[in-house]
């Protein structure tokens, strides 16, 4: 089953589908270029996790194969992080996905960029084209993310008019994702021995959504603060002479 966008009008107008791949398709293990990418990938997923925005029909993954066909040559690209906010069908065992066949385009995609140049730039037109070529004009993902964590550069791109605009980011440094209903901002720290720049997430109200070991953090915070708060009412009690073991039932 494909489903047609476009006509070709001329010699360089593309013709692109969406096509399911054959089930006998070997998908070929693209090499993690660098190190920091799953880490940062996984960091990503988690705060969304313990939040509780990801459901069911959502699909969020990393080094994930988005597929599609132009001139009836499959193309396909696997970005470090792609959120598509609903999938036709939820499958465990997904090993890759084509928009507009398989539910919607993905509203988010993002790039970490490494040492080695992986054409996170590229609108390399001929086949196989480049990534922002294929994000921007065949997949037409309305944002499109590319970090340097080294340097802890986020460049954000919206799609507008067909064209990727970079946005500048609000006063607080983040930038605000409609579609999430979430900010996307740098934060320096570390986590799991890395400590260094991290993409995060913000709710609405500015609050940062946290990692499990900072959930973890601030549960033994506020049951300490409640243990010297319980302490400080029972010295208290006591200073008026009070026995706190033999208080009157509340009526």
């Amino acid at each position: 089953m494909a489903t047609q966008l476009s006509a070709a009008k001329s010699p360089t107008d593309m013709v692109i589908s969406w096509e399911a791949l054959p089930d006998d398709y070997q998908l070929e293990d693209e090499p993690v270029e660098n190190t920091n990418q799953p880490i940062l990938a996984g960091a990503l997923r988690e705060s969304l996790e313990i939040s509780g925005f990801i459901q069911p029909q959502m699909l969020i993954s990393s080094n994930f194969g988005l597929c599609a066909t132009v001139n009836g040559q499959l193309i396909l690209k696997a970005p470090d992080w792609v959120y598509i906010p609903t999938v036709n069908e939820v499958l465990s065992d997904r090993k890759s996905y084509t928009p507009n066949l398989e539910g919607e385009v993905p509203a988010i995609v993002m790039e970490i960029l490494s040492d080695t140049e992986g054409g996170e730039y590229s609108v390399k037109r001929t086949y196989p084209p480049g990534r922002w070529f294929f994000y921007e004009q065949i997949l037409q993902v309305p944002i499109y993310v590319i970090f340097e964590p080294d340097g802890g550069l986020l460049e954000f791109y919206q799609l507008k008019n067909q064209r990727y605009e970079l946005q500048l980011p609000d006063e607080n440094g983040r930038h605000w994702v409609e579609s999430m209903n979430l900010f996307l901002g740098t934060w320096q720290g570390t986590k799991e021995a890395r400590t260094g720049y991290w993409l995060r997430w913000w709710d609405a109200n500015g609050n940062l959504l946290p990692w499990a070991v900072e959930q973890i953090e601030q549960e033994r915070q506020r049951a300490e603060q409640e243990r010297q708060q319980k302490e400080r009412l029972m010295a208290y009690l006591a200073s008026q002479g009070i026995d706190p073991n033999n208080l009157p039932p509340l009526k």
